[in-house]
């Protein structure tokens, strides 16, 4: 009689915000407005608080409108370029050229750190990759932008863990797109049967992951859509810790 045949997963696809780091943001705080202002200020540029509000917001919608992607991502750097442009051309012009260069981009970075109220990895999240490192190819998946996703892996020591990182401002679309989830595939060098998802949205990541056929693990933790969105869960996991149970639960399944 031969011995059973395991089929074991050669690669882990992660979503980051949700699924490894606790984040919160708020965009609508006034005190971020007010930071840009203020520091606007010290550039020999005036504008309002609530001027930089309603402009980010209507720029936002306008990129989401003109983007003729199914799911749309916004570029941030972009936004506050044309802001400065309709808004402030003059004062911009009298700054040297390597600051008008640099200044729309400082002002996403500001925007973040205002804007941000917590960033931290869930329970678990470290001492669990730690171990699944050496077994797996790992990779991660982000909505949202670059400048923001990278500085915040290396806040939080994940780094050296994934390779490749995809961030969806870099593409100009998002999840549940399935090119992303491609790409993702496509740079790990993995094919979906080999590949397991590890998300915390049911319609972004394990609808989306779902689509092309991979297995997908849900954690459902404190954000994501938590509702059945056109696909079940291969896996539920509500501790980080059980990942490691769900990954051999689902290598040793019969339908793999």
């Amino acid at each position: 009689m031969s011995a059973e045949v395991v089929m074991k997963f050669q690669g882990l696809i992660f979503d980051i915000n949700g699924t490894l780091t606790d984040i919160l943001t708020n965009e609508y705080d006034d005190n971020l407005y007010r930071t840009l202002s203020n520091f606007l200020d010290y550039q020999g540029i005036i504008m309002k608080p609530e001027e930089i509000r309603d402009s980010f917001f209507e720029l936002n919608k306008r990129q989401r409108r003109e983007n003729a992607e199914p799911f749309p991502e916004i570029d941030v750097i972009a936004i506050f370029r044309e802001m400065l442009a309709s808004n402030a051309s003059g004062a911009v012009r009298s700054l040297s050229r390597e600051k008008q260069r640099m200044l729309p981009r400082t002002l996403a970075e500001i925007f973040r750190a205002a804007s941000r109220f917590k960033l931290e990895l869930y329970p678990d999240v470290l001492s669990v990759l730690t171990s699944l490192h050496p077994l797996y190819r790992m990779g991660a998946v982000s909505d949202g932008q670059s400048l923001w996703a990278f500085p915040e892996l290396r806040a939080v020591g994940l780094t050296d863990f994934f390779e490749p990182v995809i961030v969806s401002s870099d593409l100009g679309y998002r999840k549940p797109d399935p090119r992303i989830f491609k790409l993702a595939l496509s740079k790990i060098g993995l094919s979906p049967a080999e590949t397991l998802f590890i998300g915390n949205d049911m319609y972004r990541d394990v609808f989306g992951a779902h689509e092309i056929g991979m297995k997908t693990v849900f954690f459902r933790s404190n954000q994501g859509e938590q509702r059945s969105m056109g696909a079940e869960a291969d896996y539920i996991i509500y501790n980080f810790r059980e990942l490691p149970e769900a990954i051999r639960f689902l290598e040793n399944r019969d339908d793999r």
